[in-house]
């Protein structure tokens, strides 16, 4: 790989790409949903997960009411919706219709069931760190998906087709083609050329597999 000068572009969160999710909440009585990109897992165990929110957001006072909400993961096809969703505010809009609600555990964290993937978060902590927005910490008390979207009863990227956001840009994006198989495929860069070639010439066999095949590859490799 050829290199050339880095070049300062400014201290900004180019963490690129960024999640698209669908945040939930009960306001009022009512389910609102806002579109949030700043969104991203803290730990496995338990599992939790983090999302920013600026401090004027309608949703915000329904995840302190409820001290829950959801994360939803929209697939491609709903770009426009999920984009809308974060362009209109619940104070002005009624966006309980926009989507069909459902509701689990908790029974006060609204999810979205035209999502491919769910996440229901009891209410942790939120983090106050200046600035003008708010960190909702959220433990995972469950996580929902039809059977469609799963792959050994785990969530198949292929088959969500989840949105991904570029920040500063402002553009939505999707994912794009499998590159290997994670503490697998680091193992070749130690091997001499040949084997890697071989490796190379393996994967690009198993290109047109399904998924669900991987996992019993990678045991077999």
């Amino acid at each position: 790989m050829e290199t050339g000068e880095k070049k300062a572009i400014g201290a900004r969160n180019f963490l690129y790409p960024m999640p698209t999710t669908l945040v939930g909440a009960r306001v009022n009585g009512k389910p609102n949903y806002l579109t949030v990109a700043f969104c991203g897992v803290i730990q496995a165990s338990p599992p939790m997960i983090a999302v920013t929110l600026g401090k004027m957001h309608y949703t915000n006072e329904g995840i302190r009411e409820n001290q829950c909400f959801s994360v939803n993961i929209p697939s491609r096809d709903m770009v426009e919706v999920t984009d809308y969703c974060g362009i209109v505010s619940g104070k002005r809009i009624d966006k309980s219709e926009i989507f069909e609600t459902f509701y689990g555990k908790l029974e006060r964290a609204p999810m979205i069931r035209e999502c491919p993937v769910n996440l229901e978060c009891r209410l942790v902590d939120i983090l106050d760190l200046g600035g003008q927005s708010e960190v909702f910490i959220g433990e995972i008390v469950e996580s929902y998906a039809e059977e469609k979207y799963l792959c050994n009863e785990l969530p198949d990227i292929e088959k969500i087709k989840p949105i991904v956001f570029s920040m500063y840009d402002n553009n939505y994006w999707v994912i794009g083609e499998h590159l290997g198989k994670a503490w697998s495929i680091g193992k070749n860069f130690a091997e001499d050329g040949n084997e890697k070639k071989a490796e190379n010439t393996k994967q690009k066999k198993n290109k047109s597999r399904c998924r669900c095949d991987w996992k019993q590859i990678s045991k077999n490799a």
